[in-house]
C-alpha cells in the first residue's frame, strides 16, 4: 500500500493510523517533498475514479489565487503538478484500488 501524505493534515494522519491498526505499514509518500509526475497524478486520479476538479483542493488560498474557478480540466491536472499544495489528501493505493480517503473510512474499501 501506498499512502500520498502531508503529516500536518488530520485526515491524512488518522487515515494512515487507520491503515497502521488494519496491520498494513504503507509506502509514505511526503507528496509536498516529492510531488507526483504528472503521468503519476494522472493515473492515481484515474485509478481513484476523480477528475482533477473532484481532487483539487478548491478552498486552499492558491486555487483562489491562480485562478482556477472554472479552469479546464487539463488547467487544474498543470496547477496541481506545479503546486503539489493543491492536491487533496490523502491518497491511498493498495491491491485492492485507489481512494481519496475522505472521510477517512473510504480507506476500508481497499483494505
Amino acid at each position: 500500500a501506498t499512502i500520498y501524505h502531508n503529516p500536518r493534515c488530520s485526515t491524512s494522519r488518522n487515515t494512515l493510523k487507520l491503515l497502521q491498526e488494519s496491520g498494513i505499514e504503507p509506502t509514505v509518500v511526503k507528496y509536498l517533498d516529492t510531488p507526483p509526475s504528472r503521468e503519476e497524478l494522472t493515473t492515481l486520479l484515474a485509478d481513484a475514479g476523480l477528475k482533477p476538479s473532484e481532487a483539487i483542493r478548491s478552498k486552499e488560498t492558491l486555487y483562489k489565487e491562480l485562478g482556477l474557478a472554472g479552469a479546464s480540466e487539463d488547467d487544474l491536472l498543470t496547477a496541481m503538478v506545479e503546486n503539489p499544495i493543491l492536491i487533496e489528501r490523502p491518497l491511498v493505493v493498495t491491491d485492492k484500488g485507489t481512494v481519496l480517503a475522505r472521510p477517512v473510512d473510504r480507506v476500508r474499501d481497499i483494505i
